[in-house]
């Protein structure tokens, strides 16, 4: 441990690397702590020097955060949050706080939640900031970069995140799947659906780089079956307006389907295989959950879903 090296590091530095990781800008960081610009780029000089990085570089008319930047960000973040507590000793109050949360979603999971979790958690802590990022543009590497708090997504219950141990799964909301068609599609007639049924026609996918093969795909490539997916698409909203003008079905979340404006007048069938667990899960970096700030939003979240979709 080179003592006399993180002597040189203060936590002026930390709070600056912190706050600058936020904005990607001097002057709004500057504005935010209530400095001037240069007296925030004379900080930052001085931890480049000490950890002999640039830790920002500027392309086109941006600032970049290098890779050891974005690295240090949840850590820092974490000690922050650690001495903070140890200065204040005070209850976290929501209704005095003003600090700001990331949540990242599909759209189709911002209509089946959001929207009424948003009003709830509002009416607790009015000066709050809530942005809420479209689950596509900003994946599970913004939870790990320290861009991002939480993530809430459907998925199957054998979709873990791809070798990111750091983050932490809880289930929020349990469901199952359905297939959505057109009215006029000739399979709406039938009450129940055979596998040859389900495999004639051609399928809507939903795209997500994040997360493993489903169960159900594995399991129809081990009986060495396999849907046609000509389409993939980023959300379910999509898929269901594809299906409103063609003969493609799509296999999606019973909840949504019963809930969101794309998917009415659509019918719902049970699908005719064993798709495995479903559900809604919340995700954030294990470290996070320290800040009583993280934890009061969590418990909002996880408190939210068990009153309404229990």
């Amino acid at each position: 441990m080179d003592l006399a090296k993180l002597s040189r590091i203060s936590m002026k530095h930390l709070i600056t690397l912190h706050v600058m990781l936020d904005t990607l800008s001097v002057t709004d960081s500057a504005q935010r702590l209530c400095l001037s610009p240069s007296s925030v780029s004379k900080t930052l000089s001085q931890l480049r020097l000490s950890l002999d990085d640039e830790l920002f570089y500027r392309h086109g008319n941006k600032l970049v955060a290098t890779p050891l930047a974005r690295r240090l960000g949840p850590s820092v973040h974490q000690i922050i949050n650690d001495m903070n507590q140890l200065v204040t000793q005070e209850a976290f109050n929501p209704a005095q706080y003003e600090g700001r949360f990331s949540l990242a979603m599909r759209e189709s999971t911002f209509e089946l939640l959001a929207a009424k979790f948003c009003a709830h958690v509002l009416n607790q802590a009015p000066n709050i900031r809530l942005d809420i990022l479209a689950k596509d543009s900003v994946g599970f590497e913004g939870l790990i970069k320290g861009n991002l708090d939480f993530i809430v997504l459907p998925h199957d219950r054998s979709q873990p995140p791809i070798l990111q141990h750091e983050l932490v799964w809880q289930t929020i909301i349990n469901d199952e799947m359905v297939c959505l068609m057109n009215p006029s599609h000739s399979l709406a007639s039938k009450e129940l659906l055979s596998i040859h049924d389900y495999l004639s026609y051609s399928h809507v996918g939903i795209s997500d780089t994040d997360l493993n093969t489903p169960f159900f795909e594995m399991l129809l490539a081990q009986q060495q079956l396999n849907r046609a997916v000509p389409i993939s698409v980023a959300d379910f909203g999509s898929a269901a307006l594809l299906c409103h003008h063609s003969e493609l079905l799509f296999t999606c979340s019973r909840r949504w389907a019963e809930t969101a404006l794309q998917a009415k007048g659509l019918v719902i069938k049970p699908l005719p295989l064993d798709y495995g667990e479903v559900a809604y899960s919340l995700v954030w970096h294990k470290q996070s959950i320290n800040d009583p700030a993280h934890k009061w939003l969590y418990q909002q979240l996880v408190e939210f879903t068990r009153a309404e979709f229990e």
